[in-house]
């Protein structure tokens, strides 16, 4: 999960490489008699798969790394042109519904790719998010990234009495019962989260929707407005501490107590839980909780989610479609290769016929033994697919910057709600706002 640490925390630290060569409407080029297969990305995870397949198939596979941010605007080009573009390349959460439905990935549903052949094999989310308007096929994914809450097992035994990450979920399976815990940690001087942000996942709730329905209309939930009077109640009641998401106090505050002003005095204060996806656990906790090894673990909150995902795709035009497809079906679809992956890295797969084999074998003595294996791909069965749209990465901008007014006393919810509307309409003129 190296991968979600670099395109969210440090993609200013990429370069991309400068490959000579095309793929679409130029002559082909060889690497010493080699065929050559490119593929851009924007994180470093295909390394070593590429190895392996340069290994398995005497090619030379070039891999080009472009900052998340530069991503989309230095690909976009290659792929309207051809003009040094890639035979394979990757697509990120944040802008994969634009990109499978622009037409640059080849329809993997069609003959020889047969992708919809394998359906059933994937986790339904992801492989729903693959497809295009139409139902085809575009991108497959060999990860599924569902989250969950990390808590601290030592605090946890403190103030709950108990550590086990099933009576702890029991205790949070509701947005009340998050709210419980919350005031008995703060009766114990701890804080339930670093931000007020942290709920954000679960503003959902039990019953998802899209953020643009059919008809082009902005949905706005009770649960999402509820979530404004959940985080608003959060900083009322100090339950947090304070520390903004990728902050050095967020990241502090997994192994240390941090420092928290409050009432006119500073004070130092211990957080008791996180809530971060299935790489979170590896590129997150493990990186900067060194010292707390061992006493942590994972459950569930009030309602399932997800959050990141690298999904990958045959170029339209290339002329090399069966070798670059056979690099999507190792990386998607080849079982001996998958089950090496998944034990080496700990990345939680969305091929079944793999995880179903090997879910049992899973522990992490940085969570105190527990299987997370099973427990995230329990978590995945429950996501709702088809919920995921064009417009989430910018919408999701605007709502929270639009609950933090509220939170932060700036404007009442109704004012909060009225300007985000206005900026969803200055965004987006084609969606229809509530009045």
């Amino acid at each position: 999960m190296k991968k979600k640490l670099v395109s969210v925390l440090t993609v200013g630290a990429l370069t991309a490489s400068v490959l000579a060569g095309c793929s679409g409407g130029e002559e082909e080029k060889t690497s010493g008699g080699k065929e050559v297969l490119k593929i851009w990305s924007f994180t470093d995870e295909l390394k070593e798969p590429i190895k392996k397949f340069e290994e398995q198939n005497d090619v030379k596979v070039e891999l080009t790394i472009v900052p998340i941010a530069d991503y989309p605007t230095k690909l976009k080009p290659a792929l309207e042109s051809g003009v040094g573009a890639p035979d394979i390349f990757t697509g990120e959460i944040a802008f994969l519904k634009q990109w499978v439905d622009a037409g640059y990935w080849a329809n993997l549903s069609e003959k020889p790719f047969n992708a919809s052949e394998v359906k059933d094999d994937y986790i339904p989310y992801v492989y729903d998010m693959g497809k295009d308007k139409d139902g085809n096929v575009r991108a497959l994914s060999w990860q599924t990234t569902p989250g969950g809450v990390y808590y601290k097992r030592s605090i946890a035994k403190k103030v709950l009495g108990t550590d086990d990450p099933k009576e702890i979920g029991a205790m949070m399976n509701s947005m009340d019962g998050v709210f419980e815990i919350a005031e008995k940690m703060k009766g114990k001087g701890y804080k339930m989260f670093p931000d007020e942000g942290s709920i954000r996942w679960f503003a959902q709730g039990n019953e998802p929707q899209a953020w643009v329905n059919d008809k082009q209309e902005l949905v706005v939930t009770e649960d999402k407005k509820n979530y404004m009077d959940y985080a608003k109640e959060l900083r009322t009641k100090q339950y947090t501490a304070l520390a903004p998401e990728w902050s050095p106090s967020w990241f502090a505050g997994m192994d240390k107590p941090v420092k928290v002003k409050e009432n006119g005095k500073e004070t130092e204060t211990e957080i008791f839980s996180y809530v971060l996806p299935t790489w979170g656990l590896h590129s997150v906790l493990k990186e900067n909780a060194k010292k707390s090894a061992g006493d942590w673990a994972v459950t569930s909150g009030p309602s399932p989610y997800f959050w990141g995902g690298t999904w990958l795709g045959v170029y339209k035009d290339s002329k090399k479609q069966k070798l670059a497809y056979d690099f999507v079906k190792m990386m998607t679809q080849d079982e001996e290769f998958l089950t090496e992956w998944a034990k080496e890295t700990g990345d939680v797969l969305a091929y079944k016929p793999v995880t179903d084999k090997i879910k049992t074998d899973f522990k992490d003595e940085f969570l105190g033994g527990q299987n997370n294996y099973e427990f995230f791909l329990d978590q995945a069965d429950k996501i709702t697919p088809g919920i995921v749209t064009k417009y989430d990465q910018q919408l999701d901008t605007l709502y929270g910057a639009s609950v933090m007014e509220y939170v932060q006393g700036k404007k009442s919810k109704d004012e909060a709600l009225a300007e985000f509307y206005k900026k969803v309409k200055n965004a987006y003129p084609d969606v229809k706002v509530p009045e």
